[in-house]
Order: C-alpha cells, then sequence, then structure tokens
C-alpha cells in the first residue's frame, strides 16, 4: 500500500505549540490531512509519556493506534471520506548543544522508537543532560555523536535523523551552528544516519545538488506546532504498516516513494536577508555586500537557498540513485483563503475545506491525485483550476527569509 507519514510532530507540552496538540486533535487532523502513520512527539516528557502509555494500544510491530473508545469519539467528528486508518509512531525532537571545533553547535534531531521500552531506555540516557520536564522538545547538554550513540543503545530499531537540515541556527547543515556533512557531525558513528529531514525551506532538488547527501533517503515532515499544521509536509511510502517496514524503507529504498513538500521559497528561512531593516536578497547580492544589510550593516541571516549553494558540488538536474518523488504542494487552506479573498484560518475557509475534504476526501489525496475533472463535477470550478494550476507548477513565489514566511500563490500571473 502507498500512504503518508508525517513523523515529525510536537504535543502540547512543546514551547510555542497549542494547546490542542492532544491526541484527539492530531488524530482528527491527520485523517482530515490523509496521514497514515503519524509521530507521537515529545516522547521524553513525563507527562506526555505518560499520556501516550494510557491512550495508545498496540497495533502492527513498531506502531500503535488509539484506544478503541478514543478512536471512536476521533471518528465521530469526521465525515466518511476522512475516516481512513491512523497509526502512532514514538518520534521525538531534541536538541543537542555544545561546542565543537571552536564553535557553538545547536542541532535538532528526530528520535524514534519501536515501543515504550526503547523509549523509555533512551530517556533515562538523556536526563541527565538536560530538563525533560520543561520542554517537550528538550535542549541537552551533549555532543550529536553521543545522542546517536544513546539512541542506537536504547534498543533493536531505534534510529535517529537530523532534523530541518538547513535551518540557519538548528540545522545540521545550518549556515550558525551546523557541519559542512553529515559525517563531520557523527563521526565514527556517521553510518548509522541514513536519512535527512530536509526542511521548510529546502526540498530534495536542492540537496541532490550536494553529493555528500547521495547515500541519505531524504524525508519530509510538518514540523507541526498545532494539528491544522499535519501534511503540509510529508513522507510517502510504499510499504505494510509497520515500524520496521519503514525504517527499512529509508535504510534500502525498497518502499520509499519520496516527499510531498510545500514549496521551498514558503519557508521562513529561504533566502538571506535582515527581518528588521525588511531587506531580502538572493545569494549574489548578500555576496556583492559582504554578508551584511544594506541599510544597516548588520550581517544578514543566510538563508537555505545560500547554504544550499555553498556545499552543492555539482549543478540542478541530477538526481542520485536514492531520490525518490518530489511533490509541491500550497495547503488547502491557501488555496481557498486565496480565492475567497480571505486568511486561511477563517470561518469561510473552513467551511470551504469541510465541504471539499466531505466530498472528495482527504486534502492531500484530493491537492495530488484526485482527478481535476472530479474536483470540477463537485461543483467547484475554482478550487480544480488552483489544483490544475498546482500539480503543473504554475504559482507565483514570494519567497521568505530571516524568520518570515513566505508566500505562494496558485491564482493570477505564473511566478
Amino acid at each position: 500500500m502507498r500512504f503518508y507519514a508525517d513523523l515529525h510532530v510536537h504535543s502540547r507540552h512543546s514551547r510555542a505549540c497549542s494547546r490542542d496538540s492532544d491526541l484527539a486533535h492530531l488524530a482528527h487532523w491527520a485523517r482530515r490531512k490523509g496521514i497514515t502513520v503519524l509521530g507521537t512527539g515529545d516522547f521524553t516528557h513525563p507527562e506526555w509519556s505518560r499520556v501516550l502509555r494510557e491512550s495508545l494500544v498496540p497495533a502492527e510491530p513498531g506502531l500503535f493506534r488509539l484506544r478503541d473508545d478514543l478512536d471512536r469519539a476521533v471518528l465521530e467528528g469526521l465525515p466518511p471520506s476522512c475516516r481512513g486508518p491512523l497509526r502512532f509512531l514514538l518520534q521525538v525532537e531534541v536538541s543537542t548543544q555544545y561546542r565543537r571545533g571552536g564553535r557553538g553547535r545547536r542541532i535538532h534531531h528526530l528520535c524514534y522508537a519501536p515501543g515504550f521500552a526503547e523509549a523509555e531506555r533512551l530517556t533515562g540516557a538523556l536526563a541527565p543532560h538536560g530538563d525533560l520536564a520543561s520542554n517537550g522538545r528538550p535542549a541537552l547538554a551533549m555532543d550529536a555523536r553521543d545522542l546517536l550513540e544513546a539512541v542506537l543503545a536504547s534498543g533493536e530499531g531505534s534510529y535517529l535523523v537530523p532534523a530541518h537540515a538547513w535551518t540557519p541556527w538548528f540545522g545540521i547543515l545550518g549556515s550558525k551552528s551546523g557541519f559542512d556533512s553529515v559525517d563531520e557531525c557523527f563521526g565514527d558513528l556517521a553510518g548509522h544516519v541514513f536519512a535527512l529531514e530536509t526542511g521548510l525551506s529546502s526540498v530534495p532538488e536542492m540537496n541532490w545538488r550536494v553529493s555528500s547527501l547521495d547515500r541519505l533517503r531524504l524525508v519530509s515532515h510538518s514540523d507541526a506546532h498545532s494539528p491544522p499544521a499535519l501534511g503540509r509536509n510529508a513522507t510517502v511510502f510504499a510499504t505494510g504498516l509497520d515500524y520496521f517496514a519503514l525504517r527499512r524503507a529509508l535504510e534500502t529504498g525498497e518502499g520509499y516513494a519520496g516527499t510531498v513538500d510545500l514549496y521551498p521559497e514558503a519557508g521562513k528561512y529561504h533566502l538571506d536577508g535582515h527581518r528588521g531593516c525588511g531587506v531580502r536578497t538572493e545569494p549574489a547580492r548578500t555576496r556583492a555586500h559582504g554578508g551584511r544589510c544594506p541599510v544597516c550593516g548588520r550581517r544578514l541571516t543566510i538563508g537555505v537557498l545560500h547554504r544550499a549553494d555553498a556545499l552543492a558540488d555539482r549543478p540542478d538536474g541530477r538526481r542520485p540513485p536514492t531520490a525518490g518523488g518530489a511533490w509541491k504542494i500550497v495547503p488547502l487552506p491557501e488555496i481557498a483563503g486565496e480565492i475567497l479573498g480571505v486568511g486561511p484560518k477563517s470561518k469561510s475557509v473552513g467551511r470551504c475545506t469541510d465541504s471539499l475534504t466531505g466530498a472528495l476526501g482527504p486534502e492531500l489525496p484530493l491537492l495530488l491525485e484526485v482527478p481535476v475533472e472530479r474536483i470540477r463535477e463537485a461543483g467547484e470550478p475554482e478550487v480544480a483550476e488552483a489544483v490544475e494550476r498546482l500539480r503543473a507548477h504554475r504559482v507565483r513565489r514570494d519567497p521568505g527569509y530571516d524568520g518570515t514566511f513566505g508566500r505562494i500563490s496558485v491564482l493570477g500571473p505564473d511566478g
């Protein structure tokens, strides 16, 4: 079977995350989006760990489902078209903060475990290095290489994926505190890393230009801080429902189909810039100004495109043998908001997307798979036109920079 997985999620116990990020809301929105396997987020947080143990029951190997009574309540709030299967996979994002090579390093990682016993062992190993109860995304005073060693020691099947790899401050390849390669970060254990999360400001095509990444499968996930943000990025698998099958797909490519991504210009660190002065620059202009803001003279925040250019050792167009499909989307609420001339969180957009998913099924299949003519026959000609333009990449792009999200438009002149 082919399905969508979103394996970078946060609970209400992570800072700057919605109080609605509980299992019921996450399950509701995952089904609305068309996600079949969802990360739990935050399994090292003691309160969230307790909730997970009380609310999830074993399903297929290494996967869990909501307890029957809880799942029935979720399904009752969904139209029949959005009641597909949903499984949970134990996941947490952690930040390692340390010094190496004369520089401060703050690198974020995704850690996965096939069961509560493995998750508990990893939690115990991390506890001496940070306050796990203060944040669902804990900050740990430990080297990234030592974190990987702890993940591997927690049990057979546990694994680590560097998170949003190109983000300036917190990515393994980021301009502020990252490294120039995965091998440099993890040293003698680098061979145990077999996947890399691209992040919201990056897409596979940008990563394909860096030959040192060829051995890695690229994954994409939402990093959702609220349930409606689920599925804005996702990874596509063609395996059975099985934790170990998903892991094997990332290691070997067997069952790995590719990723679904926002356009990278939508991310808030795509281009270089200085938000305080409203300055947004392409890499060439940044270099011409010596990396400084042309208005105030301060150093610009170097974005993902610039950093990828710096590490690239080949031109666009090369597909490594590990590459999968690379699909692009604009979230359905943003499409509806553009059509209606209102914000994507408005009530009218909610009514529109409720009607669309009720009639045509979850959001990701609607955007990528449902025939355009079927959308038109459902009485939504403007949505059909927008989806047709989206699939042909006929969009207008207003890139993000220095913490400011970009905007992708599907109506009007092409960008």
